[in-house]
């Protein structure tokens, strides 16, 4: 592999994709207005073990952000597309400058028995000499995240 293979590689997109029992109106929901019920915040936030919560303001322009637990905020990034139950785009940088935000935008499709949720991550050139390790991070973190989502779907806290 030459050089240039090796960094569109690093630079590729991270691409998820999981599959919910629930319509596609409770998975929207679930991900955006009830992210706190299911977001991994001991493992994937700025505070860790002090983070409280973490919202997505349901519009344009509204705040992705989590909360201490004394109160405090720390901004993740901002909603660029606010499409419901289809998509939502937000801008993601948590601990960081805003000048290093990538984009993730997440689809919701209707399927046979619910809904496909397909995540892609974009934007690692912004991260300079960090990227790759970044981009290796996300690879994995998102995993794990996802799989947490996927969790409280199947817990019955929502229906489809």
């Amino acid at each position: 592999m030459n050089k240039t293979q090796v960094d569109q590689n690093i630079l590729a997109p991270v691409v998820k994709s999981v599959s919910v029992r629930l319509s596609i109106e409770a998975a929207f929901s679930l991900f955006t207005e009830k992210i706190n019920q299911w977001w991994p915040l001991k493992t994937h936030s700025v505070w860790g073990n002090d983070a409280m919560s973490c919202h997505i303001e349901g519009w344009v322009g509204g705040r992705f952000y989590e909360v201490n637990l004394d109160g405090l905020q720390s901004d993740w990034g901002v909603v660029r597309e606010w499409e419901p139950p289809h998509k939502v785009v937000f801008s993601f940088n948590p601990g960081r400058s805003p000048a290093t935000a990538q984009q993730v935008e997440v689809l919701f499709q209707p399927e046979a028995n619910g809904t496909r949720v397909t995540l892609t991550h974009t934007g690692w050139e912004l991260l300079g000499e960090n990227a790759s390790k970044m981009r290796d991070n996300y690879e994995q973190g998102w995993n794990g995240v996802l799989n947490q989502y996927v969790i409280c779907t199947a817990s019955g806290g929502v229906e489809l």
